[in-house]
């Protein structure tokens, strides 16, 4: 099974030893998130990433989180950092399908470019995505394949039909701060313990009840 670790940090050196770390481990690619408190400017952005690939000869994907990471990386620094031979993929978690678009023109089709936000999974590969880094995946990794294999096969209404069964899952796994609500599912269908490190905490009742209800619904847990 490809693994791709998880690599990122705001300290440029913890990134690059945590990415070098992964590949003696054995990951296929890790995923690295844009710096966040820091808040690099464009140029900050580009040489950290410059970093990371001129040091370790693994593929990279940039994951771009704006709501998490506060900066967001421009399309002209994913081109310049798709130049870079290690420079393979974005996430992106912008919630602009404008993006997809403006980066396949501008880097290429060629680039892989992968949604970061499981409600705009279709609509990311309208406009010209490869796929997602999917949280619902987690608790639902049949139904969530099956809708991106519908697509790749030209059946865009049985992609949208799982989309939609889908739809209020994704919305209860967000009802709170992730990674809260889909730990909360993976323990109610037994897959690990549903705790969190603080600064998570428990999600409250209501939540749970939301959780639960929507994973009844799409037919997850009996």
């Amino acid at each position: 099974v490809p693994v791709i670790a998880g690599a990122g940090s705001n300290s440029t050196q913890e990134s690059l030893n945590l990415a070098s770390h992964a590949k003696t481990a054995g990951a296929d690619g890790v995923l690295v998130v844009t710096p966040y408190y820091n808040k690099p400017t464009q140029e900050g952005m580009y040489q950290h990433f410059k970093a990371i690939n001129d040091a370790v000869d693994i593929p990279i994907i940039i994951y771009n989180i704006p709501p998490r990471s506060v900066i967001d990386m421009s399309v002209a620094t994913m081109a310049r950092l798709a130049a870079l031979p290690n420079i393979a993929g974005v996430k992106d978690a912008t919630s602009d399908l404008n993006r997809p678009i403006l980066t396949a023109i501008e880097i290429g089709a060629e680039f892989c470019q992968l949604s970061g936000e499981d409600g705009t999974a279709i609509p990311f590969l309208a406009a010209g995505g490869h796929g997602c880094i999917s949280v619902t995946a987690n608790i639902a990794p049949k139904m969530c394949a099956d809708m991106q294999k519908a697509w790749a096969a030209g059946d865009v209404a049985a992609a949208m039909a799982l989309q939609s069964k889908l739809m209020p899952v994704h919305a209860a796994l967000f009802c709170e701060t992730s990674p809260g609500p889909v730990k909360y599912a993976a323990g109610l269908l037994e897959l690990c313990a549903d705790e969190v490190r603080l600064p998570m905490t428990e999600i409250a009742e209501t939540s749970k009840a939301r959780v639960r209800d929507a994973l009844s619904g799409a037919g997850i847990l009996g």
